[in-house]
C-alpha cells in the first residue's frame, strides 16, 4: 500500500497534560455527542499537528489499537479502512493521553455508517467580517431551518465561526443528506448573495460568509461539542442556546480553563437537551 504523507501544521505549544486534565473533566458531557461516532483525531506532538483520519492514515493509528474501537468502512477506491470510535468517557481520555487535542466526527456512527444522524452547516466568514455579522447570519440560517420544519442548534466553533447542527433520525442515506445540505445552502446564498456564498474558490468569498455544506459528505467531519481546539489560548467548541448567543462576543468565548463552568452549563435546564431530537429531512421545493 502506498501511503501519502499526512500534512503537518505548525501550532502553539500544547500541553498534553493540560488537555488530558480538561478531557478528564468534560468527557462525560462530551460522550453523548461522540459515542460510537466515527472520528478523525487532530494530534499534536512537539509543535507539529496532524489528522489521524483512520488506523492507517497515517500509520501512527496503530497506537490506538488497545485504546478505542475500530469500524471497517469501504472506501470509494474499494479498499476497506478501519475508522476509530469510542464508547466510554475513559476512552476519550485515553485518546488525549496520546496527543489528541481535537475530536472531529463523521455525521454517522458505527453500525449505521451509511445513514447520518446529523447535518452540520459551518458558517465560515471572511476574516474581515466581525463576529456580530456571523451571529446575524446564524440566526438567519436558523430561521430558514425553522421554515422547513427543522430544529437547529448553535455551536461556537472555537475558531472564527459558528456551526449550525441539525439532529436527524438516521434513515436517509448520505446522498440525500448531501443533496439537501447543498440545496439548502445554495437557496440561502441565492436569496442573500451580499451575505452568503457557496463558492469554493476563496477569492469569491471576500466580504461574505461561506456556507460550508461539504461537512455532510460521507467521510467528511466537523469538530465535536466540547472538543478543545489546537489554537492560541486553547479555545473549546461550545454549545450555546440561541438566546445566549445574542450576548456572546466571539466564537472562542470558552477555553479549556472553563472546564468546570462547561460541566455546570451542560447540566443546566437550558442546555441539557442541546442537540437532541430525531428529525427527517423534508423535501425542498
Amino acid at each position: 500500500m502506498v501511503w501519502t504523507r499526512e500534512p503537518t501544521y505548525e501550532k502553539p505549544e500544547i500541553s498534553v497534560r493540560a488537555t488530558t486534565i480538561y478531557y478528564e473533566i468534560v468527557a462525560p458531557i462530551m460522550l453523548p455527542f461522540i459515542e460510537r461516532r466515527l472520528l478523525n483525531l487532530f494530534r499534536c506532538r512537539e509543535g507539529k499537528c496532524f489528522f489521524q483520519r483512520n488506523r492507517e492514515h497515517p500509520p501512527t493509528g496503530k497506537e490506538f489499537d488497545k485504546l478505542v474501537h475500530l469500524e471497517p468502512v469501504e472506501q470509494k477506491n474499494g479498499r476497506t479502512e478501519q475508522y476509530l470510535y469510542v464508547e466510554t468517557a475513559e476512552e476519550i481520555v485515553a485518546c488525549a493521553k496520546v496527543q489528541t487535542v481535537e475530536f472531529h466526527g463523521w455525521g454517522s456512527r458505527a453500525g449505521e455508517v451509511e445513514t447520518p444522524d446529523r447535518l452540520v452547516i459551518d458558517l465560515d466568514p471572511d476574516p474581515a467580517l466581525g463576529f456580530e455579522t456571523v451571529k446575524e447570519a446564524a440566526f438567519q440560517v436558523r430561521r430558514s431551518f425553522d421554515a422547513v420544519g427543522l430544529e437547529s442548534f448553535a455551536l461556537l466553533s472555537g475558531g472564527k465561526g459558528i456551526h449550525i447542527v441539525v439532529p436527524l433520525e438516521p434513515v436517509a442515506a448520505w446522498p440525500e443528506a448531501d443533496e439537501f445540505a447543498k440545496a439548502f445552502c445554495t437557496a440561502l446564498a441565492d436569496a442573500a448573495p451580499q451575505r452568503f456564498t457557496v463558492a469554493l474558490p476563496k477569492p469569491q468569498r471576500r466580504g461574505r460568509i461561506f456556507l460550508d455544506f461539504l461537512r455532510n459528505h460521507r467521510t467528511a467531519t466537523a469538530v465535536m461539542p466540547y472538543s478543545a481546539r489546537a489554537r492560541a489560548g486553547m479555545p473549546v467548541a461550545a454549545p450555546v442556546t440561541w438566546e445566549e448567543l445574542e450576548g456572546i462576543e466571539r466564537s472562542d468565548a470558552f477555553t479549556i480553563a472553563d472546564a468546570a463552568a462547561l460541566m455546570k452549563r451542560a447540566k443546566s435546564r437550558e442546555l441539557k437537551d442541546w442537540g437532541a431530537g430525531a428529525q427527517r429531512l423534508p423535501r425542498l421545493t
